[in-house]
């Protein structure tokens, strides 16, 4: 499906080395010096679901699938960066091309990891950026508004409806406040996505805290979360230290890491569950006994387009879908069990899949 959650953050904050933990490779050079990430570095991960493990289980699967979602490393960017600065130019373009932001915020003191602002405040930090992403935005709405304005005024009514459009979210940067805050309707958020907006993305903040405080956080990390919060934003905790030991190690010794350390589970589970809801993602299952696997759509997709996610012919020539909630499936002990409990609905063109579903689809070749 091609969905892309772009990492950013200020140099040395921790970035790259949690992106290496993503993407369990060393691919990053995640040297302690600014500036070092220069292209930016794609990584797919697998979103971790313990559904599809219950799925396989039951349907005896030979191998499951889960779906994945792509990570984008964007170089390190400073203050200044919507005016070319550090790798400024490269940063807002790289970013223009992800769905969403995971913005990697310094939250621990470490004398030998020098702060590019030399001081810890993770508060200034996410306000640096978002100012460099305004500003970018500011600066890209008033060059294009200025040919508009032309046309608008000599009485063109398409160029007068464009103009207006565009002056709401100007305002709004100008005011100070990023373009996701402005009311869209439903028959605008095509037009909106168009204007390309960087502060038009969703952001999830990822607190970089020490190790001691990856289960909990610490005070930085608070005050983040507290900052999400008035944003309707989202804030995770995770030590990207602890999270590149951990990535090197098969199943069972990360298990005992995890519980030597008094962890759940890696931290970078709650930064991808984040991502994928950050999204609008959910997932629906189709279910085998060659393999048990996810797939992924947005919220509010319909069965044919949902079907046409595992191949074109798929949607063109939909017919029908049998449908099992998860729950179901799990509950009557799979696909038999459910059908003979009538828990099998057969769905049409207008349905909206919901998160979980099993489905099978029938369709014309």
């Amino acid at each position: 499906m091609g969905f892309k959650c772009g990492i950013v953050g200020l140099p040395n904050v921790g970035k790259s080395t949690l992106f290496n933990a993503l993407t369990q490779t060393a691919a990053a050079q995640a040297a302690n010096y600014p500036f070092c990430t220069i292209e930016p570095n794609v990584g797919d991960v697998a979103v971790p679901d313990e559904r599809l493990v219950q799925l396989a289980a039951i349907a005896k699967s030979a191998q499951t699938i889960p779906t994945r979602l792509t990570f984008v490393d964007i170089a390190g960017l400073v203050k200044g960066a919507s005016k070319g600065e550090g790798l400024g130019n490269q940063f807002l373009a790289n970013i223009r091309e992800v769905d969403a932001i995971a913005h990697v915020v310094r939250c621990f003191e470490d004398g030998d990891v020098t702060h590019v602002e030399g001081r810890i405040d993770p508060i200034a930090d996410i306000e640096t950026i978002e100012t460099e992403l305004m500003l970018a935005d500011m600066e890209s709405l008033e060059k294009r508004i200025a040919g508009v304005e032309k046309k608008a005024k000599s009485g063109e009514k398409a160029a007068k409806a464009e103009y207006d459009f565009m002056m709401r979210p100007l305002e709004l940067l100008r005011a100070g406040k990023p373009a996701r805050e402005l009311e869209i309707a439903d028959d605008e958020q095509k037009a909106f996505r168009m204007l390309g907006l960087l502060t038009s993305k969703p952001v999830l903040y990822v607190c970089n805290v020490e190790e001691a405080s990856a289960d909990k956080g610490n005070s930085f990390s608070e005050t983040v979360k507290a900052f999400a919060a008035q944003q309707g934003a989202q804030a995770v905790v995770v030590s990207a230290k602890i999270e590149s030991e951990i990535a090197v190690l098969d199943e069972d010794e990360q298990r005992e890491y995890l519980d030597a350390i008094g962890l759940a589970e890696p931290g970078l589970n709650r930064v991808i569950r984040a991502g994928y809801k950050l999204l609008k993602l959910l997932t629906y299952f189709t279910v085998g006994p060659k393999e048990a696997r996810a797939w992924t759509v947005t919220n509010g997709t319909k069965a044919p387009a949902a079907a046409g996610v595992i191949h074109t012919d798929f949607e063109k020539g939909f017919i029908r879908a049998e449908t099992i909630a998860y729950d179901d499936f799990v509950s009557l002990s799979g696909e038999a069990g459910a059908r003979d409990a009538g828990k099998m609905r057969l769905e049409g063109k207008e349905y909206i899949v919901s998160d979980g579903d099993v489905l099978h689809f029938r369709f014309n070749t």
